[in-house]
Order: C-alpha cells, then structure tokens, then sequence
C-alpha cells in the first residue's frame, strides 16, 4: 500500500468555546493543498516483531513508537484483525507547522488498511477512529473543502475555489505548541458564519476571515507576523497563519514573486 498524505491549510480559524472535556469547539474551513507526505504499509512477516516504522524526510518529533500512525494501527486493530506492519513514512509536510501533517498520515492510514483488508467501515465510522488521533484527522478520510465546527469533526463540504488561483505556503521552521496556543486563548463567539465570509470574493477575505491563534503567535513569534505582511506585499489576494502556525500561505491571482529574505522557508509554490 502506498499513499500520500496532502496537507490542509485553515481558512479562518475561530475559537468558540473550552468544553468540558478539555477541548476547545473551533470553526474553520479545512482546505486541502497539494503538498503530500508519502506513506507505503506492507505486512511485517513475522508478527512476533509487532508494527515497524521508519521515517525519512523531515524531523516529526517524538518517538517512533508514538507515531500517529502507529498510533492509528493500534486503534483500528482493537476491532479488527490487521496483522503486524512495517511502515515507512517520508516526511515533507513539517511537523507542528499548522498543516495537519500528522493527522493526515493517520487518517490515509486507516483508509488504506480498510480497502486493503476489505473491511467495509463506511466514511462515518472512519472518522470516529480518526478522531482518536486527532480533532482534525477526520477531515483527511476525505479531503475535500469542508466547513468544520465542534471539535473539528463536524464537516460540511463546501465549494471549491475558482481553478487558476496561486498558493504559496512559508514556513520559518519555528513549531508552535498547540496545546499552549490553544490554552493562551479566549474563546468568542462572532456572528457571520465562516462559510458564509468564505463565499465572498477572495481579496475581501482580508478584512472579513481571521485566525485567532495569530495574535498569540505572532506577539510569541514576531518573525511569523513579518512574513505575513511581507506575502501582502508581494500582491497576495489573501493571506494568513494555518491553524496555530507557524505555517503563513498566500493565495494569489498569479505565479508570485517571492521576497528575497523568505526564498529559503517556502515549502510548496504552485497551483491551489
């Protein structure tokens, strides 16, 4: 089996509530790009040496054993009977990077061992095991432009974005602590629906969708901020910071014109 995990970016990013189980409810719009880790699963052989994972590309941090992936085998196997695995998994989507990364990886995981092995767990089913691993996992069993409210699993699929508009994605290499981001917020409530804004025409989106971890991170990270605004004057339509960053992308109407001083932290350059 052999698959590639894309990406996600946020368009808009609200923070709602804290609920009570430690969760904050969000809403945003989940986007797909086209930036893709790369994942290939074959059966171990010996079962008696249990799942197997190596990574190259890019550092995800952590433990190998504590991989998402890992981490979404061992879900699926306590009701199904998926034997021991090797996994080897290259890494281009950075880690703590806003991307979604790793719950990308962890939700293709689970749809690849279910058509693999026949297992016949519907979309729904899916995402419950994907929100196991993570709020945004079950936005990757089927990637497509999604309004997202409770956790994040509560999708909605919307339109996509007309065909010929530009993304560039920077990421400085700095990796934001969602779990501090998130406890260094104030939840609010705000009264035009996201997807309602997201309907409006892309250069109005600056002064009507906002992400509120932007202003924690880039009081944190000023450097993050910087490249916003310097993505705003190499003309983009829009841009903002992807989830709680460090991840800033720019959609444009054309091929941009990257500034010299952030040539080196462009991640992906090419069509939305």
């Amino acid at each position: 089996m052999v698959v590639s995990p894309k990406a996600k970016i946020n368009i808009g990013l609200r923070i709602t509530a804290k609920r009570s189980d430690g969760f904050h409810d969000i809403e945003t719009i989940f986007y797909p790009v086209p930036l893709c880790d790369a994942l290939e699963i074959v059966e171990a052989g010996e079962p008696s040496a249990g799942d197997r994972i190596t990574v190259t590309g890019l550092d995800p941090g952590g433990r190998p054993e504590d991989n998402l992936v890992i981490r979404a085998i061992k879900t699926l196997r306590k009701e199904y009977p998926v034997p021991a695995l090797k996994i080897h998994l290259h890494k281009a989507i950075p880690a703590g990077a806003g991307l979604g990364g790793g719950s990308s990886d962890s939700a293709f995981t689970l749809s690849a061992l279910n058509r693999h092995y026949g297992l016949s767990i519907d979309v729904i089913e899916l995402r419950k095991y994907a929100l196991e691993t993570g709020s945004d996992s079950p936005f990757f069993i089927d990637p497509v432009p999604s309004h997202a409210t409770g956790r994040g699993e509560v999708l909605t699929p919307v339109d996509p974005l007309a065909e010929g508009l530009h993304l560039l994605l920077v990421n400085p290499g700095i990796r934001v602590n969602t779990r501090e981001a998130y406890g260094s917020c104030t939840p609010r409530t705000s009264g035009i629906k996201l997807n309602e804004l997201y309907n409006r025409p892309v250069p109005e989106w600056k002064n009507l969708i906002y992400n509120d971890f932007e202003e924690i991170v880039f009081r944190q990270y000023p450097l993050i901020g910087d490249i916003k605004r310097r993505l705003y004057e190499s003309g983009a339509l829009y841009s903002s910071m992807s989830g709680s960053g460090s991840t800033v992308y720019g959609i444009y109407s054309h091929q941009p014109v990257v500034p010299e001083e952030i040539k080196s932290w462009v991640i992906y350059k090419g069509l939305l």
